[in-house]
């Protein structure tokens, strides 16, 4: 595969590793992060060079990527003087990995056209787990000639990249992604506490179930954790609650019911209360062992 001169902006629990992969496939890449330390650890253990502002970071690439944290953060590393968009030239194409809202990803394209830059919006699924590994899932939205232009280096880090219609149509796709999840995670905490109310070994009820149509990624991967009450890692409760949000808005402006999606947010303020905003997802169980 060809190299590229990429920047990536935002090294997180998932942007750390992903920028890393680009390193390991041959890109030349720069990166970005405010806290300016994170940005020297990363460039410190791959080949690279740390910038100071995101604009710094974007000048001269083809290829920019950018995962942060909400929508104000998008627009903070993207627009004005230091943003991005200021130092990327035309003809490059810019690839948002952050989970945000539909309507901040036209907002970016639209900036991104006048200036000659390709946009995708590209929110990922699979956790840090497989942002380490390199299988993350890529739901994209976008002009298709930006789209293949891309996909080869987002490869780099992810096992499943597919264009999903136009732009804000990934941001849209990340939305039944989390509401998908939310109800998954609920169904299981009910369930194992179930078992364990019963009398009956969960470990060995979620290994049988597993097996059949219960089957799913939360269950093969978080049912012995949730077991024995442990949530000091995964995907925190708070970030889930952002990405529920933003669901939740779209939904109000495009008619969509989401019922159980509301509920599953409101446990999920209950665990907050508890102190467990850094927890992981599965903590939903929590608040059926302990409902005060």
């Amino acid at each position: 595969m060809a190299s590229y001169d990429v920047a990536f902006i935002g090294l997180g629990v998932m942007g750390y590793p992903m920028a890393g992969h680009l390193a390991r496939t041959g890109h030349r890449v720069h990166v970005f992060n405010r806290t300016q330390t994170r940005g020297e650890a990363w460039t410190a253990a791959h080949l690279g060079r740390s910038a100071a502002s995101p604009g710094e970071a974007a000048e001269g690439c083809d290829f920019v990527f950018v995962c942060v944290g909400d929508d104000a953060d998008v627009r903070a590393v993207l627009f004005g003087r230091d943003g991005a968009l200021a130092g990327m030239r035309s003809g490059a194409v810019l690839v948002d990995h952050t989970t945000a809202s539909a309507g901040v990803a036209r907002e970016v394209a639209t900036e991104a056209g006048d200036r000659g830059i390709g946009f995708l919006d590209a929110p990922v699924s699979g956790g840090q787990a497989g942002a380490e590994k390199g299988i993350l899932t890529v739901m994209a939205g976008g002009d298709e000639a930006d789209f293949r232009r891309a996909e080869p280096v987002i490869r780099a880090y992810a096992k499943t990249v597919a264009l999903m219609g136009p732009v804000g149509a990934g941001q849209l796709t990340k939305m039944v992604n989390q509401i998908c999840i939310a109800g998954v995670i609920q169904g299981l905490a009910e369930g194992l506490n179930f078992a364990q109310r019963a009398g009956l070994e969960a470990g060995l009820v979620a290994d049988v179930i597993s097996r059949g149509a219960a089957q799913s990624w939360q269950m093969e991967n978080r049912a012995a954790t949730m077991i024995e009450d442990r949530f000091d890692f995964g995907f925190a409760v708070n970030w889930m609650r952002k990405d529920l949000r933003i669901a939740l808005e779209e939904a109000r402006r495009n008619g969509a019911r989401l019922p159980a999606t509301a509920l599953v947010d409101q446990f999920y303020a209950g665990v907050q209360a508890q102190g467990g905003g850094r927890w992981d997802t599965s903590s939903l169980i929590r608040l059926l062992r302990e409902p005060g």
